[in-house]
Formats: structure tokens, C-alpha cells, sequence
């Protein structure tokens, strides 16, 4: 169990955050489960984790002491995966296959009414959409990524935003031979802005980016210690593209041009043979799994229990508002525990504290943040929600984890905080005004509806 010595210095000082009577699902190595807990924070940190009687609560003083009794204290849920201003485009063109809604009604939408304005509103509402499921960080990859970065500090949000790159021109790279420069830049606009941001670099897919973007970029990523992502193996045709042009399929493809290792994100892995699981696990590449957006676009089923019997990491993501329509990771645990059951016809596959883990300090590990987030523990940043398990479709409490994954959804957070702030309360969230937010995205959807007339503009 963490403690707190009784002589311990921060009892002698003020807390900023004091939460007490809850029980506390740690999410460590042990499983281990607090009940009528106290968690301390103060500039951001948990200074520490233990039962209420076993240290003098009477001697700490605290800015802030919420009552978590009757409650679930937690780490956030991490979204390994997802394209946040798309919640501009939600709705607009469901019931596609991916290549036809990509290139027929996707792109040609966001190269008409993709830019700054929308980017940074669409990246506020989805953020507030996060922040109410229970959500505390995310990673994106989009047009206009500083946008994003600059919506997650002036929401309070943990991100990781990813500079894209794609081999055709687009509104914020009309030319991309200047890659390597929009890729330093980057780097260098946001590596020492808020430690609330991590930057990193997402080449779209193989299929849209050459050998030479897709190893260039890895090469920057290498250089400068940054994450790096792309869709990988999503769908059959995909796979079939990459083989005529190249010879062989998505994940060899990457392997023989040297991109794969353990600082790379691999998104969907959907179409991937055992032999091509064990290339990833022996370079340590890691995969945001997305089973929703997969589900919705027919893409398939991702092998996601040979996976991580293969030692492969393996995190969860919602993908875009486009593809899924929503950016709920409670119910992408709920979709990810059940559809690996039905499709293996095994029903103890990807049990619920395997998807919860995905959900929380796997998703860290895939982010490479792990040693700052996923987990409830002494001396990490203070990412936590609490939920209110004194609901009817609660009742009665057997197991925390299952509960957790099949029966609770995001509407049952009732407070989140980030990196030591208290950024929704009661399911207010009080980092920016979410009605200002959704009246400026009402705004640029109607000008999408007013100007929008199928695949042909």
C-alpha cells in the first residue's frame, strides 16, 4: 500500500487538493484498491495515496478537500488515437467504406473548409467532450496541429499533439518538401510551452506517404527523442495497395525501411498476420487500437488478443468524430472487451481489467508518459477522476473493473482533474465556457450544410 509517514513534510505544508472517503483504483502493477482513501496533491503531484485512518487527515490542510465518498477515485483515461476537429465533420458522411468516405467526401471536405478557426473550435468542443467521459489526455494528429496544442493549454488539457505529413499539398502544407522545416518548427514552437504538451510527428499512412517522407520524418523523430505515429494495415485494401506497390505488405513494408521500434505508434493494425505481430513486438512497436472506428467503417477486427499475448502495448483510441462518432472511451472499453469475445467466440478474452488497463496506464506506456500518468501513485502528475458510483445501473458493486467497463459510461465522471487541476467539477467543466464553444462549432457547421453537396464540390 502507499503511505505517508506521519513526520512526513507535507503535512506540514498546505495542500492545493485533498480528496478523502473514496475508494481508490491505483491501476499499479499490483491492482491494488484503497477503500475510505486519501489522495494529497500539491503543484500537480500526488504526494500520496493511502486509507483514511492510517494517516492524521486532522493535521493536513488543504485549499481544496473534495468528498469523494461513495465514489471510484481513478486514473484518467488516455486516448492513444484520434483527429479532434473532425467533430466539425461528425455526422456529415457515415455509412461509407473507408477509401470512398476518405476520398470522396472526407478530403474534399477538409480542403474546403478546413483552417485555423475551425481546427481550434472543433479541437475546444471535442476537448470538452473528453473532459465530460472522463478523458484527461489525448494524442491528435491533424491540419493545423498548433491549433490543437493551443486549444489543450487553454483547456487545462493534457496532449499530445502530432504534426502531420502527407505527400499531397494542403491548406497549412502547400508544398511538402519543406517537411523536415514545418517538422523542426514544430518541435520547436511547443517541446517548452506548458508540460501539459508533448509533441510528436504522424505520418498519415504509407499509402499517402512515400518511403522517403515516412523515413525522413522517423529520422527527425529519432533526433529529437519524439513520438512518432501512423495508420497502419487499417483495411484489406490497404493491404492489397501496399503489396502492389511495394511488394509486400503495410507492416514489412515499414519494418524493411527501418520506421518500426519501440518510439512508434502503429494505429489500427486491423489486417496483420502472426508473423508480421511478432515483427512488432521484436522492434517494441507499440498500437492504438480503435475498435468503434473500425467496427463503423468495416475495416475489420484487429488481432488485439494475439498481440498483447505477443508482449506487444496496446492502448485505446476513439479516432475521429467522422469515423466513430464519438469521443467516449467508456464505451470504446465496452466495444473492445466485447468484440474480440464475439469474433473469437471465447468470452474470456480481453477481460475488463485487460481493457482497463488499455485505457489507462497501457495508453500511457504507448505514449511514452507512463512515468508521469496512468496510474494512482506517490509522485505522479495528478490526472485523476472521480465517479459516482451511486447510480441504479451501479447498484449493486460486485467488481470494480467490470463495472468499469460494461455497465459505467462517461456521463457518471463527475470530476476531473489535470495535472493538479480541477478542471470539471459536478460535471461543470471550469476551464472555458463550453456554450461559447458549441455556439462557434453550430456556426461552422452551418456554413459546412449551406456548401455542402456530397462528393462533388
Amino acid at each position: 500500500m502507499q503511505m505517508i509517514l506521519k513526520n512526513d513534510s507535507i503535512l506540514k505544508h498546505k495542500l492545493d487538493i485533498l480528496i478523502t472517503g473514496g475508494t481508490v483504483l491505483t491501476m499499479t502493477n499490483g491492482w491494488e484498491t484503497i477503500e475510505h482513501a486519501a489522495v494529497g496533491i500539491k503543484d500537480g503531484t500526488i504526494r500520496f495515496v493511502a486509507r483514511t485512518d492510517e494517516i492524521p487527515l486532522h493535521d493536513v490542510q488543504a485549499h481544496d478537500t473534495i468528498d469523494a465518498l461513495g465514489s471510484l477515485v481513478m486514473p484518467g483515461l488516455i486516448n492513444t488515437h484520434t483527429h479532434l476537429p473532425m467533430v466539425c465533420f461528425r455526422g456529415l458522411a457515415d455509412d461509407l467504406p473507408l477509401m470512398d468516405w476518405l476520398n470522396n467526401y472526407i478530403f474534399p471536405a477538409e480542403a474546403r473548409y478546413v483552417n485555423r478557426d475551425m481546427v481550434y473550435h472543433g479541437a475546444m468542443l471535442a476537448i470538452a467532450e473528453m473532459i465530460l467521459s472522463g478523458t484527461t489526455t489525448f494524442c491528435d494528429g491533424y491540419f493545423y496541429e498548433s491549433r490543437v496544442a493551443r486549444a489543450a493549454v487553454d483547456a487545462g488539457m493534457r496532449a499530445l499533439p502530432c504534426q502531420g505529413f502527407i505527400d499531397f499539398p494542403t491548406k497549412d502544407n502547400p508544398n511538402p518538401a519543406d517537411n523536415i522545416a514545418i517538422a523542426e518548427k514544430f518541435l520547436d514552437k511547443w517541446e517548452s510551452v506548458s508540460p501539459l504538451i508533448t509533441p510528436a510527428f504522424f505520418c498519415h499512412a504509407p499509402y499517402t506517404c512515400s518511403p522517403e517522407t515516412l523515413m525522413t520524418i522517423k529520422q527527425i523523430a529519432r533526433e529529437r527523442g519524439v513520438l512518432y505515429l501512423t495508420h497502419l494495415a487499417e483495411t484489406r485494401d490497404e493491404v492489397h495497395t501496399i503489396r502492389e506497390r511495394y511488394g509486400r505488405t503495410p507492416v514489412r513494408h515499414l519494418h524493411d525501411i527501418g520506421v518500426l521500434d519501440e518510439h512508434t505508434v502503429a494505429v489500427h493494425c486491423t489486417w496483420v498476420d502472426d508473423e508480421e505481430i511478432a515483427i512488432m513486438a521484436e522492434t517494441g512497436t507499440r498500437v492504438s487500437h480503435n475498435p468503434e472506428s473500425n467496427m463503423k467503417l468495416a475495416a475489420g477486427i484487429a488481432p488485439v488478443p494475439k498481440m498483447i499475448d505477443a508482449g506487444i502495448t496496446v492502448g485505446l483510441g476513439t479516432d475521429g468524430c467522422a469515423s466513430n462518432n464519438d469521443l467516449d472511451l467508456f464505451s470504446e472499453m465496452d466495444m473492445a472487451a466485447k468484440v474480440h469475445k464475439v469474433a473469437l467466440l471465447d468470452p474470456t478474452v480481453m477481460d475488463a481489467s485487460t481493457v482497463l488497463r488499455m485505457a489507462t496506464i497501457d495508453g500511457a506506456k504507448v505514449l511514452g508518459i507512463d512515468d508521469m500518468v496512468g496510474s494512482v501513485e506517490t509522485g505522479k502528475r495528478a490526472d485523476l477522476i472521480i465517479i459516482d458510483m451511486n447510480k441504479p445501473h451501479l447498484t449493486p458493486l460486485y467488481n470494480n473493473c467490470s463495472h468499469l467497463v460494461y455497465a459505467a459510461s462517461g456521463a457518471d465522471v463527475m470530476t476531473s482533474i489535470i495535472d493538479g487541476q480541477v478542471v470539471m467539477r459536478d460535471r461543470r467543466i471550469l476551464t472555458f465556457d463550453v456554450d461559447d464553444i458549441m455556439r462557434e462549432v453550430r456556426r461552422i457547421g452551418a456554413t459546412i450544410r449551406n456548401g455542402y453537396n456530397g462528393p462533388s464540390y
